[in-house]
């Protein structure tokens, strides 16, 4: 499986100690080098991550790129180039207006509530409520508490 990220669900995983997951579910996960260069950047929050785990790629189409870039941040616009370029099957990213992108663009994404599910799913985790409550405890990361309950819900665990 090819696999694409952002930074925003690797930065989270790695926070809540569930990096590891994504060798687990996908053996490899393929970055751009601007998610490299915003991972690197935050070395407090991405102190000790696995870089085993992450491939490096440049996307070619840097026309592509620019023209993303003026509604979204650039390891956004590279990491759904790249995924386009390599046909990735799947892209991890959070982002509400990169998601959108992606969907126009005919690419399957889910963003780091659906790879805790998946998780979840292949037994990786055994609770998803447990889950959510240190994302929510140990990152910034904000959950709806409608959102919460579909999550529970589709885990199985409502």
């Amino acid at each position: 499986m090819i696999v694409v990220s952002d930074t925003s669900p690797l930065t989270y995983l790695h926070q809540i100690q569930r990096f590891a997951l994504l060798q687990s579910l996908y053996g490899e996960v393929i970055i751009p080098p601007a998610v490299e260069r915003e991972l690197k950047a935050e070395t407090r929050l991405h102190e000790g991550l696995d870089w085993t785990l992450l491939r490096v790629v440049e996307p070619k189409r840097s026309e592509m790129v620019t023209l993303l870039s003026e509604s979204l941040d650039l390891g956004e616009s590279e990491a759904i180039v790249l995924a386009t370029e390599i046909n990735a099957d799947l892209l991890l990213i959070d982002e509400v207006d990169g998601r959108e992108a992606a969907r126009k663009l005919g690419l399957r994404f889910t963003g780091l509530l659906g790879v805790l599910l998946e998780a979840k799913e292949r037994r990786f985790v055994p609770s998803m409520s447990a889950e959510l409550d240190r994302l929510v405890k140990a990152t910034t990361f904000r959950i709806r508490p409608e959102v919460r309950q579909r999550v529970l819900r589709l885990a199985g665990e409502e």
